[in-house]
């Protein structure tokens, strides 16, 4: 059944317009009056409803019930991002999205080759939203993962986070799986350097902050491939798959 994030008030009987984003993609899909659909506000559970009537632009849809299902782990992770070039950012924001992350907060480290500001960070950042709905209307969450404003990497580590933070550096000596298997599960942060990685500095900073300095194994993963193993191993070691 499609599924759609309405960010309006929904309440069962009420017959509401739908998005002009959505009312496009039905419009495309040349989906009829009288079709099912799921819509969710990011409030919790999710909403069955009937298409009403679709257009290019205008679709309206009347609200049948609510259902209280949840897809969240439980247990927030927060995927602090050390900004990559190109679209890989939307790649790590969409798989991160259908593995559970609750927050993403994009880093602009040392080794970022891409600098946003201004207009253009405002617009990437629109984007990136974009991505965040779309991967919860695929993969089932009923609540958006919060994105964060950019920051510079100092900055954030000076801020302090409220919950542990973990670093995956290759200089580590103590495993994430192993960590995670010895503690309960709780609030952390994965802090993930852009290609190249953190710089030792950024790194040092890091753990004179708090942070604990874990490895994903022997091998050196991608930008866009560690943070997403790391979210697999947090949600194996602590029964959330």
């Amino acid at each position: 059944m499609p599924r759609f994030y309405c960010p309006q008030p929904l309440v069962s009987g009420n017959t509401i317009e739908l998005p002009e984003a959505v009312a496009h993609h039905l419009h495309v899909v040349r989906l009829q009056p009288g079709a099912a659909l799921t819509l969710f506000n990011g409030e919790g559970g999710h909403y069955r409803a009937t298409l009403v009537e679709t257009g290019k632009r205008r679709a309206t849809a009347v609200i049948d019930a609510h259902e209280a299902s949840e897809a969240e782990a439980p247990y927030a992770v927060t995927l602090a991002q050390g900004l990559p070039e190109g679209s890989k950012m939307d790649w790590i924001i969409e798989k991160a999205v259908e593995l559970g992350v609750t927050a993403i907060q994009p880093l602009a480290a040392a080794r970022s080759v891409v600098r946003l500001s201004g207009e253009r960070l405002e617009k990437r950042q629109a984007h990136w939203h974009g991505v965040i709905v779309a991967a919860s209307e695929q993969c089932g969450r009923n609540r958006l993962a919060q994105l964060l404003p950019m920051m510079e990497v100092q900055p954030w580590l000076a801020a302090g986070a409220g919950t542990t933070r973990i670093l995956l550096s290759p200089r580590a000596t103590e495993s994430l799986a192993g960590w995670a298997r010895s503690h309960a599960p709780q609030a952390v942060t994965l802090l993930i350097g852009p290609e190249g990685g953190l710089t030792p500095h950024e790194e040092d900073a890091a753990v004179a902050a708090g942070a604990l300095a874990l490895s994903m194994g022997p091998r050196v993963l991608r930008t866009e491939t560690a943070g997403l193993a790391a979210l697999a191993v947090l949600a194996g070691a602590w029964d959330a798959i």
